[in-house]
């Protein structure tokens, strides 16, 4: 057991006179993370209106994503440690606040840089509010069972966001505009807000401690500048100076960070933290399985709209079964962790994702829906809600009580970043298969290629997870009491 498990709980919990339900605490937390997951999606479906209404050029039109992008996965360890040193819930607030009032300025921008800036403080409300929706989770439902069950939720929840962006913009760009994208934001962070203030327990670690500024500084511009870097790829290619220079000054900004963590006494990210083998082989984890399935959205809404000529809306509904599936699987996860292990419900998981990657990369520009769209939709992101609910467990049950929001931020990192580096390798994968053809065969052999290698990807995630992951379902057990 090393000394992070060890130390003594210092949170301190302020809670209403009257203290909230627990369902209460789960739903709001739950609530924060879906506003969150998704604003990634519901966007894209967008992007075309936007550019026609605005004049954005094409790569102003990128922007509107990798403005919210590389503010959130920037700032996202600085908003978990920020809950843990000055309490979760003045966290969720600051955050869903910034992201509500950013949500009706994008909505209302009348002009490209407008709506540029309003994407960039979304996600700087996102990295706030994001690590604080799984601390007060974890920390209002105690370990074991129902903790599990609520993890799971709130996997479901945040995959589900994702899953109905498609289908959530088609409906909203086809019968509305496209700023009721973001307007839609604002009643429900509104609610949220208002619910979070009356209800939601207060709760902190680290009393007397400061925040580590010139760690927050490196890892805040280190992850910002890797972001950045990675978004160039699509357009630019791997090779070119505006990539390569960005990822590189990224690289020595984290690896100056680690160096500046092992020698402060108070630092942002107690580099102990990697030593628990539940935290570190986890989000591993988390970041291979970002990396192959982050980009499944993508590039099936492609394949519909591209290929098949789905308009948005009917793009959306055609990917609804594979949306219930995921949360199906979220659902089911605690059910199989009992009996069976952590490790060994998340491997099973990837290993069920990969079959249907594997079947999605024999897709044709015929496109059959049962058998080339809704089964191996079905199968990927069963197995994807198999996979997320466990390795989530397991990544915070081995945080010590003041490292609560520090390892949940580092989850979201891990996810954010590996998908943000899997879509970037995967587009340039598709690309250069499909060439300079625009024709509906030479499209499908590149969204081919992109699921063979998402196969081969979840196949490597499969054997790291049997390997290094947790393989006792009592160690969890233990690490989060």
């Amino acid at each position: 057991m090393t000394p992070m498990l060890e130390a003594a709980d210092t949170s301190r919990i302020s809670a209403p006179r009257t203290a909230p339900p627990t369902w209460l605490v789960v739903a709001l937390a739950c609530a924060g993370q879906f506003l969150v997951v998704l604003d990634i999606s519901v966007v894209n479906v967008a992007l075309p209106s936007m550019r026609a209404d605005l004049g954005l050029s094409a790569q102003g039109l990128q922007w509107v994503v990798n403005a919210y992008a590389i503010a959130f996965a920037g700032f996202m360890l600085l908003g978990g440690r920020a809950g843990d040193l000055y309490g979760r819930k003045r966290m969720f607030l600051v955050g869903l606040a910034l992201f509500t009032l950013a949500s009706l300025g994008g909505g209302l921008a009348q002009q490209g840089g407008e709506l540029l800036l309003a994407r960039a403080v979304q996600g700087l409300g996102a990295a706030v509010l994001a690590p604080s929706t799984l601390t007060i989770l974890t920390a209002a439902v105690p370990p074991g069972p129902a903790r599990a069950r609520a993890i799971a939720t709130w996997t479901a929840v945040g995959a589900g966001g994702g899953a109905a962006g498609g289908l959530v913009g088609g409906l909203l760009v086809d019968t509305l505009s496209w700023g009721w994208v973001l307007l839609i934001n604002v009643p429900v962070g509104a609610v949220v807000l208002v619910w979070s203030l009356l209800r939601l327990p207060e709760s902190r670690s680290g009393a007397g401690r400061r925040l580590d500024l010139p760690g927050a500084i490196l890892v805040t511009a280190g992850l910002a500048t890797l972001a950045y870097g990675i978004s160039q790829t699509e357009a630019e290619g791997w090779t070119a100076p505006v990539t390569l220079l960005p990822l590189g000054a990224g690289l020595v900004l984290i690896v100056l960070f680690l160096l500046a963590e092992a020698r402060t006494a108070a630092p942002l990210m107690p580099l102990g933290v990697f030593r628990v083998r539940a935290v570190s082989s986890a989000n591993a984890a988390m970041f291979v399985n970002g990396f192959a399935m982050f980009c499944m959205w993508y590039f099936m809404t492609l394949y519909t709209q591209n290929v098949l000529g789905y308009s948005p809306l009917e793009g959306g509904l055609a990917l609804v079964p594979s949306s219930l599936a995921v949360l199906l699987g979220s659902k089911a996860a605690p059910r199989f962790l009992p009996r069976f292990g952590a490790r060994n419900v998340a491997a099973l998981g990837a290993l069920i994702a990969s079959t249907g990657f594997a079947w999605q990369s024999t897709m044709t520009p015929r496109g059959d829906y049962l058998t080339e769209i809704m089964v191996p939709g079905v199968l990927m992101m069963l197995g994807a809600g198999l996979t997320a609910t466990p390795l989530a467990a397991l990544a915070t049950s081995g945080a010590a009580p003041g490292e609560a929001g520090l390892v949940s931020g580092l989850v979201n990192t891990s996810r954010t970043m590996g998908g943000s580096l899997g879509l970037a390798v995967m587009a340039t994968i598709a690309a250069a298969r499909t060439g300079p053809s625009t024709t509906a065969q030479a499209l499908t052999e590149g969204y081919a290629l992109v699921f063979r290698t998402g196969t081969v990807v979840l196949l490597g995630g499969v054997a790291l997870m049997t390997l290094w992951l947790p393989g006792r379902p009592k160690k969890t057990a233990e690490h989060g009491s």
